[in-house]
């Protein structure tokens, strides 16, 4: 006789996780008792009622991972499990708080200034090291560049800061007047929102089958010229409470590694992993909780983009052997479908809307595909 324990382990990538060498970082573990005292004829029994275990990533990588143990050691199932959605999402969740209805698509400007800000940091870096070098290269006899002075007021300053500071305040400006614009988008959206779709499944939402639904806009504006639909499954972030009991630390004590602090009026229980440091999104209004912008799923698969044209469509399924909706305080597998409006002169609309999908009937292991944490690099039209 012994316990059943259900195990579940997360090496979740935290924002700009290329920063971060993921086999140096611990593996947050959480144990909660199934049933104690049976056989392990028993536990076999017990565990095929429930949803199966599963693997995305591995150890030496970034980490999702639901087991069973009995005595300490994994239980090895080769029988079907049932297929049932036994995982419901709570209404109050991150879900609903950020993953459903209407959002709209961030400037592309941003994803512009981000590149120059890089070139711009390259600049100053350059002349930094050059006139820090410029009096060696003069004794050798080299002639000087961009040395000599202009005078602003009371101060001299060298000719290369004022080829190189307007360099580095360009992004600035852009960034500045992207949010300015996305503001003032959000508001204007706010007065005039479509109307809700109807949506009709004629499939069930199954784990690795196609899905096969019918949507229709009661109404639509002048500027859509065209839809596509697509679904996709993806890890959301842990929950942080949950994240640090399972790693052993104090709620207040120093956060585990990819953490940042609490930020004050942004970190909220199950609205956002304090990983982003308020960088993740674009500025958004407060009229909307959850905000406008959809957040991107670090650890994500999306399916193939189909046309959508009025009539029953059909959606392969994303790729990999992915488990179905999983909805714990650390674990957390989502799915959702996307219907992307492409309008003339204005970014892509975007309708989420979330799924509950079966698990599939076997164990299911796939590879951990990580995305960029950035909402505005992040682009469904864009995701590989």
């Amino acid at each position: 006789m012994g316990k059943l324990i259900l195990e579940e382990r997360v090496k979740y990538p935290p924002f700009e996780s290329y920063r971060f060498k993921p086999e140096l970082l611990p593996i947050a573990i959480g144990k909660s008792e199934i049933a104690d005292g049976i056989s392990q004829e028993e536990a076999y029994e017990t565990i095929r009622n429930l949803p199966p275990p599963f693997r995305i990533g591995n150890k030496s990588s970034w980490l999702v991972e639901r087991r069973y143990t009995y005595e300490s050691k994994t239980l090895k199932l080769d029988e079907d499990h049932a297929q049932e959605m036994l995982e419901s999402v709570p209404r109050d969740s991150i879900v609903y708080k950020q993953r459903t209805g209407w959002y709209l698509t961030p400037n592309v400007v941003h994803k512009h200034a981000r590149r120059i800000m890089n070139f711009s940091v390259s600049v100053l870096l350059i002349a930094l090291s050059y006139l820090f070098l410029e009096p060696v290269l003069s004794s050798w006899g080299i002639p000087s560049i961009g040395t000599g002075r202009v005078r602003f007021g009371l101060l001299d300053y060298p000719v290369l800061a004022v080829v190189v500071v307007p360099i580095l305040f360009v992004p600035i400006f852009m960034r500045v007047a992207a949010n300015f614009s996305d503001l003032l988008k959000q508001k204007r959206f706010l007065t005039s929102q479509p109307m809700e779709p109807k949506i009709n499944f004629h499939s069930d939402t199954t784990s690795g089958e196609d899905l096969v639904v019918n949507i229709e806009f009661p109404e639509t504006k002048e500027n859509w010229q065209g839809m596509s639909v697509l679904w996709r499954v993806g890890v959301l972030p842990p929950r942080r409470d949950a994240l640090m009991e399972s790693l052993g630390r104090e709620q207040n004590a120093q956060p585990a590694p990819g953490l940042t602090t609490e930020l004050p009026h942004h970190w909220s229980v199950d609205l956002d992993d304090g990983t982003g440091g308020g960088e993740d999104s674009p500025m958004q209004t407060t009229d909307v909780k959850g905000g406008l912008f959809l957040k991107p799923m670090r650890i994500m698969q999306q399916s193939e983009i189909v046309e959508l044209t009025g009539k029953k469509t059909t959606i392969p399924a994303p790729i990999g052997n992915w488990p179905g909706t999983i909805f714990s305080p650390l674990i957390r597998v989502h799915w959702e479908m996307l219907v992307i409006i492409h309008r003339e002169n204005l970014p892509e609309l975007l309708w989420v809307q979330p799924l509950k999908v079966k698990h599939p009937a076997l164990f299911c292991t796939t590879e951990a595909v990580v995305n960029s944490g950035r909402t505005e690099t992040n682009h469904p039209l864009s995701v590989s």
